[in-house]
């Protein structure tokens, strides 16, 4: 393995592909992703209400329950 200033070349080179293999992938994934959230809204859905929804199913009950509290008490504050 060729090695340059300390650094070998063959084992950064495969690093660097690896990553941009990953990195086309994760764009195809977005573009697929886009293509779901175009498809809901053309019969009927609001995609950014889904992106909200889905950001809440990642949430465990305790944060869920967590948020809306804090919610509901910077609303009522603001008179929202």
């Amino acid at each position: 393995m060729a090695k340059t200033d300390g650094i070998q070349a063959e084992q950064l080179n495969s690093f660097m592909d690896r990553i941009e293999r990953l990195e086309e992938e994760m764009a195809n994934i977005r573009s697929d992703i886009r293509e779901i959230y175009a498809e809901a809204k053309s019969v009927g859905y609001d995609p950014k209400i889904m992106r909200v929804v889905l950001r809440l199913k990642k949430l465990d009950e305790a944060d869920r329950v967590e948020l809306d509290e804090l919610t509901e008490t910077y609303r009522a504050a603001l008179n929202v």
